[in-house]
């Protein structure tokens, strides 16, 4: 084993051992690394609203489950830090920290790197249709040292989960590009717009509707593998979750609401209405639209292809689009914001809306600035106080509530993205009017997580000074700190990012407005209010000291 220092044989550890039950554990063992097995000391932590879902939900979140494949036989034989189901978890994935120790037999990772963590394992998939994920199934950085795998941190092609950084950025800043991505990813994701390659194509024709050649909606690869035609009356009788795409002739709610079960994850159901409707909502599986990645889209007329053809090439903002962000005041609402406005050019317009006044003045100090510099015009809302009348062309979801997907199709204008960023649980369904959505051409989409590129796009802004993370720090902790701050996200009582400090053991929960009389020395050190790295440093001398 290589090693940087001798550590301790104990650590401080924040463990999740059942729904709700949260711990935190002052006699944690600190592993010393197998041969495969990676020491990671953790430098910061950011707390988020995932987080909380874990905490609720358990081993019944979909990425607490086993893992079913993308790994070796006999590695999660033999991976610690491995804690599937009923398993306690430590949870926290926003991370920064400095490998410390390594096996003699890792050779892609070495001591004295300081990484950011990927935490999104993709290839690792699980038994619910979802994937591994660092902090859930895997277990997190909500402790002072974390161990890896280094078989688990590398897909097929290399590629690193711990991806090195360097050493001039605050920890702060560098744990909250992971969130960052995954605002970066639901823009950048590409879309699939035409019948999936090699896939399973059902079609579905009710009685006196034909079905049309398909052939015009294939991709440039080629078309699907297989092709399977019913009537609608036969698709209760079809697997679940196993269509690519589902092309539906006809207008019939039972139907439509069947064959929302028959879609595999990452599939797209067109409804091809031929001039009628369907005159009631639809339940449709709004959870799975984020988390399965499943797509709903149409046309009034009989041409299936133009479903396909109004699908966006991705989920980016467009240079006149009436922007509206719900759940604004948000940590990751206000990183939205933030974008949105960033990005904008003279034309777009911005309303972000929260329920909370105080987390709305908090966005305003933030993005006001920024979008005078360029132009946008930016209007932040209490709803409850003022009501929205108008229609929008790009509408962001912030909360995980299904009503708002249906109330979204209200407010849609014509070609209209509705991007369902929050996280409804994936079983979760709610009736939206898809007469209303076809009519308007509009298109949901959502997405879990990011990728490793989505991260290296955010830290090259970071590094590059063309993004400060740090912007969306709003509290810092010790380890004593961090369940208070877990339920400050649950009660909203803060509107930007919690960073937690594994290495300070007693400091607790600190909104910045309160560091003066906590750690004037610290409150100094800040930039107009705003996190930085000569606060950092300074937080880390005297949090010790006060130890």
């Amino acid at each position: 084993m290589t090693e940087t220092h001798a550590f301790p044989e104990t650590q401080y550890a924040v463990q999740l051992v059942g729904p709700d039950q949260l711990t935190l554990n002052t006699t944690k063992q600190v592993p010393r690394p197998g041969p495969e097995e990676i020491l990671m000391a953790v430098e910061a932590v950011g707390l988020c609203f995932s987080d909380l879902k874990l905490l609720k939900q358990f081993d019944q979140h979909v990425r607490k489950c086993e893992i079913v494949g993308g790994v070796a036989p006999g590695v999660l034989e033999s991976a610690r830090n491995y804690v599937p189901g009923s398993k306690p978890t430590v949870p926290g994935h926003e991370v920064v920290g400095r490998i410390v120790a390594v096996g003699e037999r890792v050779r892609h990772h070495r001591v004295g790197e300081r990484c950011l963590v990927q935490a999104d394992y993709r290839q690792l998939r699980t038994a619910s249709g979802s994937n591994a994920a660092f902090g859930y199934n895997l277990e997190g950085g909500l402790q002072e040292y974390a161990l890896f795998d280094e078989r688990v941190v590398l897909d097929a092609s290399g590629e690193r989960f711990l991806l090195p950084v360097g050493e001039e950025k605050s920890a702060a800043a560098l744990a909250l590009v992971e969130p960052w991505a995954c605002v970066e990813a639901s823009y950048v994701t590409p879309e699939r717009q035409t019948i999936r390659a090699g896939g399973r194509l059902l079609v579905v024709v009710d009685e006196g509707r034909q079905a049309q050649d398909l052939t015009s909606c294939y991709a440039p690869a080629g078309g699907p593998a297989e092709v399977q035609e019913v009537a609608g009356p036969q698709v209760a009788g079809l697997p679940q979750e196993s269509f690519d795409d589902i092309v539906y002739f006809g207008s019939d709610k039972a139907t439509l609401e069947c064959l929302n079960d028959k879609l595999a994850n990452g599939g797209i159901l067109n409804t091809v209405l031929g001039g009628q409707r369907i005159g009631q909502p639809v339940s449709v599986g709004v959870g799975r639209v984020h988390y399965g990645g499943t797509r709903w889209i149409g046309t009034l007329g009989d041409d299936a292809s133009e479903g396909y053809r109004h699908i966006p090439a991705d989920g980016e903002l467009r240079p006149q689009d009436r922007v509206l962000i719900v759940g604004a005041g948000g940590p990751m609402g206000q990183m939205q914001l933030l974008r949105a406005v960033s990005l904008g050019s003279a034309g777009m317009q911005v309303v972000g809306t929260d329920f909370e006044d105080a987390r709305l003045e908090s966005l305003r100090r933030k993005a006001e600035p920024m979008a005078r510099a360029r132009g946008v015009t930016l209007r932040l809302i209490n709803p409850q106080q003022t009501p929205l009348e108008e229609r929008f062309s790009y509408i962001v979801l912030m909360a995980p509530v299904a009503a708002l997907v249906a109330q979204a199709i209200q407010q849609a204008e014509d070609q209209a993205i509705i991007n369902i960023f929050a996280g409804i649980p994936t079983t979760t369904r709610h009736d939206l009017d898809l007469d209303r959505y076809l009519e308007k051409r509009a298109f949901m989409f959502g997405t879990s997580g990011s990728a490793i590129e989505d991260m290296r796009i955010v830290l090259r802004k970071v590094q590059a000074d063309q993004l400060d993370t740090n912007a969306s720090v709003d509290a810092i902790c010790g380890m004593q700190g961090a369940t208070d701050g877990i339920a400050a996200v649950e009660n909203r009582t803060m509107a930007g990012k919690i960073i937690v400090y594994p290495a300070l053991h007693e400091v607790g929960l600190i909104p910045l407005a309160d560091l003066k009389h906590r750690f004037p020395s610290v409150a100094e050190k800040l930039a107009d209010g705003q996190w930085t790295r000569e606060a950092e440093e300074e937080l880390l001398r005297v949090g010790r000291e006060s130890a």
